[in-house]
């Protein structure tokens, strides 16, 4: 059933048949509006947060001349001389009502009357915006002047471009009876600020599989995908690419996984009681992962693991399938990585001096080394089954 917010108000206009404009009261406007219009989350802990509260606070008189207003949307609006009656139609009842721009502001609002502050004189330009499509309601939170910038995430969920990894994401958690942790946009309230459970950092994961765009034997102009990075606007070829990968996330993910788990167990286990011997690893810090069941002791840069996860495209065919059973082979030779090459980098790195996580991780010469370990190792797997094959034939052959 929709819900009816009330709006004491001085007075109004309509600007036109689908947009009313109202002076509105502060000190009983509500607080607790839908937020899914807006493409962030407000911030306690922001400047443009303390700016408002301040303004509103040691001025309320003054607050309707120095703010620019906030910005709804309703599915109907009953007017009346000194109020308005917004009905709501909220995500889960499929519409797109609440506040479009001003979560700020609303929580400034909150937070004065928490403090008991009084906003009897307080009022507040509102514009509302009646009947509109969800698109449309992004496209007005996007166009809304901001007193801090938007950071590129928020603006590429707002326009509705991670809808396809939502949607395979939601599969996922159903067959694998998990639950992820992604932040989708600025100030997410549940997501952790961890680079890990960046959404950005799904994308670069699979990215590191597409063996037809990153080929060091082929032609194409880039050799490893090191400085991968998600384009503000996604657009629909590069979905089309992303979409085609996106099976392959749940094995990238155990990649990750896996190898933060060897390390858990390297830094628990040190030949050396208390040391740390490992570049780019801070015992003081936590890692989270984006699956809810994994966090680590230990704190990581986020692109760690994606010059291992990037060897393992030697192993897939130009249609992304396993040339091996993925779960015969992936254990053995994550080992075979960590053991013979990426475990001495790391080491080596820190008796250097060299401790800057993301240097360390782009390095080509990490990554170079990856891929031609992979190729050793396919080339022996595959030497073994040509090997058993034909001994196989000679058995079976009379005589």
């Amino acid at each position: 059933m929709p819900k009816t917010w009330v709006i004491n108000i001085d007075n109004y206009f309509a600007a036109n048949p689908q947009c009313i404009i109202a002076t509105a009261h502060i000190d009983t406007f509500p607080t607790d509006l839908p937020l899914e219009p807006n493409i962030r989350e407000p911030n306690r802990k922001s400047s443009t947060y303390r700016q408002i509260f301040d303004s509103l606070t040691t001025q309320p008189d003054k607050f309707f001349e120095r703010h620019s207003g906030i910005v709804l949307s309703a599915n109907k609006v009953k007017t009346n001389k000194d109020k308005l009656e917004l009905e709501i139609l909220e995500a889960c009842e499929g519409g797109s009502d609440g506040i479009i721009n001003g979560g700020h502001t609303i929580l400034a609002f909150e937070s004065a009357k928490a403090y008991k502050y009084d906003l009897s004189k307080a009022r507040i330009k509102v514009t509302i915006h009646i009947g509109l499509q969800e698109v449309d309601a992004r496209d007005i939170a996007l166009a809304s002047n901001t007193t801090a910038p938007v950071d590129a995430r928020s603006k590429t969920n707002a326009k509705g471009d991670y809808d396809f990894i939502k949607h395979y994401l939601a599969q996922l958690e159903l067959a694998s009876d998990s639950k992820f942790r992604i932040a989708y946009y600025q100030n997410q309230s549940g997501a952790p600020r961890n680079a890990h459970c960046n959404v950005t950092h799904l994308f670069k994961l699979i990215n590191c599989l597409d063996r037809n765009r990153y080929n060091p034997d082929g032609n194409t102009r880039s050799k490893h995908p090191t400085g991968s990075n998600t384009p503000s606007a996604i657009a629909e070829n590069e979905r089309a690419r992303l979409t085609t990968l996106l099976p392959l996330l749940p094995q990238a993910l155990w990649i990750e996984q896996r190898l933060y788990s060897i390390i858990q167990e390297h830094i628990s286990n040190p030949r050396r009681k208390g040391a740390n011997d490992l570049a780019s690893i801070d015992t003081r810090k936590n890692t989270l992962l984006p699956d809810s069941k994994y966090s680590f002791g230990f704190g990581a840069p986020a692109d760690l693991a994606l010059p291992i996860i990037a060897s393992y495209r030697v192993f897939l065919d130009k249609d992304y399938s396993w040339l091996l059973p993925f779960d015969e082979f992936a254990e053995e030779f994550l080992q075979h990585l960590w053991g013979n090459y990426f475990r001495k980098y790391l080491i080596a790195q820190k008796t250097a001096g060299n401790t800057v996580g993301a240097k360390i991780c782009r390095d080509q010469d990490v990554w170079e080394q990856m891929y031609i370990s992979a190729q050793s190792y396919l080339n022996k797997h595959l030497m073994k089954m040509m090997k058993s094959s034909k001994r196989e034939e000679l058995t079976l052959t009379p005589g």
